[in-house]
């Protein structure tokens, strides 16, 4: 499809693919000629040859590039009379991806990238000609690869497919929110796919209206290029999970203006303040966190990491995912080195919410534990927060690098910000839920 007329300013003129041909001095390239379109609409009709129209059901449709080539040099119907070859449907390459060998073209992008990006070397081509199939590697390596999933995004046609997004939702019923993946300390940049306004579902379950169809990458060549692993395309789990949706005070529901209320008696009783500022906080939050403790005397703080096992999977040596710190590690630990001074190093991590406690029989110096929805009724006060995706905000990667999300969706009723939070602590103004 690169096919492109070249003139070598001698009087001759000949058709030669673009990627294959070495420039060299008064050579005249042309892109648009007639010959040049009649040479692309033959090449569609090869590539078109056993290809079967799915295009009603297949889940690639309206991002796919077959429709958009097809489209654009005018198509026409194969002039084959046999009947196409068949090959294998739905075959499972890995617990995570399917391939459709009827509508495979043979591009080898896929294996191209397990061998050149991935290095995990865990897809070839089986046989030759017609017959030919991608197929994984005997020894489950495709399984183990931590960047399969990129091969569904880079397949031209809908050949490879996402078991978790097959038949979930066409793509011109979505729009892609930009995002920041929480999952380590690079922080790539994702879109996060979800239903459009003007598409939304009547009959069906509303819930869907508000949740994540897919997580592809958002191409940043600061971060992470084009690619990402395949727990970043997993973050619909983390995002949507069971969370607090309502204030409570010593475990009672309340209104949010109430807990407030109570939260700032408690700090302002407190002989000594402690505040533990999670690293997951945006960039836009942890300075108001600061400034929530300004009117008093500089509170003991610390950071927390959220700690995770680090894992053995193998690793691209250019996009190597970094475990196990959160995106905006680095840019806490600094604001905690200069303007948090404090030596205490807590194990626990903040969850769902902001929980305010006095710590009980405890020894001198320890922080009281803040964990998510075990201990929620045993805190004074309990404040739920919104979480990444109804909000706007920003993290800074372990390389300096700061990238923006977006917000998704509204924020649940009783729900707020964090940052609003922190200012109606340190100014005793009103957040409305």
């Amino acid at each position: 499809m690169c096919i492109v007329d070249v003139e070598d300013g001698k009087g001759g003129t000949w058709s030669e693919i673009a990627c294959n041909m070495p420039i060299e001095e008064g050579m005249k390239v042309l892109t648009e000629t007639e010959s040049v379109r009649n040479r692309r609409k033959e090449t569609l009709q090869l590539i078109l040859l056993n290809h079967p129209v799915d295009c009603g059901i297949c889940d690639k449709a309206g991002e796919c590039m077959l429709q958009d080539q097809h489209y654009e040099y005018h198509g026409e119907r194969p002039v084959s009379f046999e009947p196409k070859v068949t090959a294998t449907k739905f075959h499972s390459l890995s617990e995570r991806i399917v391939i459709d060998n009827e509508r495979c073209i043979c591009c080898s992008r896929c294996t191209r990238f397990t061998a050149e990006v991935s290095r995990s070397h865990s897809l070839a081509i089986q046989y030759r000609g017609d017959h030919s199939l991608v197929r994984a590697v005997e020894d489950g390596a495709f399984d183990r690869d931590p960047y399969s999933d990129n091969v569904v995004d880079i397949c031209p046609v809908g050949a490879l497919l996402s078991k978790d997004f097959m038949y979930r939702s066409r793509v011109w019923y979505m729009k892609p929110t930009p995002s920041v993946c929480p999952g380590c300390e690079r922080g790539c940049t994702v879109n996060i796919w979800h239903r459009k306004p003007e598409w939304k579902l009547n009959a069906l379950d509303p819930r869907r209206n508000a949740s994540i169809d897919r997580v592809t990458p958002l191409e940043n060549p600061a971060v992470n290029g084009p690619w990402i692993c395949n727990k970043g395309r997993d973050l619909a789990k983390v995002f949507e999970r069971p969370r607090a949706e309502q204030a409570l005070l010593k475990g009672k529901p309340a209104e949010l203006a109430d807990a407030l209320a109570r939260a700032r008696d408690l700090v302002a009783e407190a002989k000594r303040p402690v505040a533990l500022v999670s690293s997951w906080v945006p960039t836009r939050s942890s300075p108001r966190s600061r400034r929530c403790w300004a009117r008093g005397s500089p509170p003991s703080s610390s950071t927390t990491p959220c700690r995770r096992r680090r894992s053995d999977r193998g690793r691209h040596p250019d996009q190597a995912r970094q475990e196990p710190e959160p995106p905006r590690r680095r840019g806490a630990v600094r604001q905690r080195a200069d303007q948090l001074p404090g030596r205490h190093r807590p194990r626990a991590r903040v969850g769902r919410g902001l929980q305010l406690r006095r710590p009980a029989a405890r020894r001198e110096g320890d922080l009281p534990e803040l964990v998510p929805a075990a201990r929620e009724r045993h805190a004074d006060v309990f404040l739920p927060i919104s979480v990444q995706t109804e909000r706007n905000g920003h993290y800074t990667n372990f390389e300096g690098t700061v990238s923006g999300f977006r917000a998704c969706f509204a924020k649940k009723a009783g729900v707020a910000d964090a940052e609003e939070v922190f200012a109606a602590l340190a100014t005793r103004e009103r957040v409305a839920a």
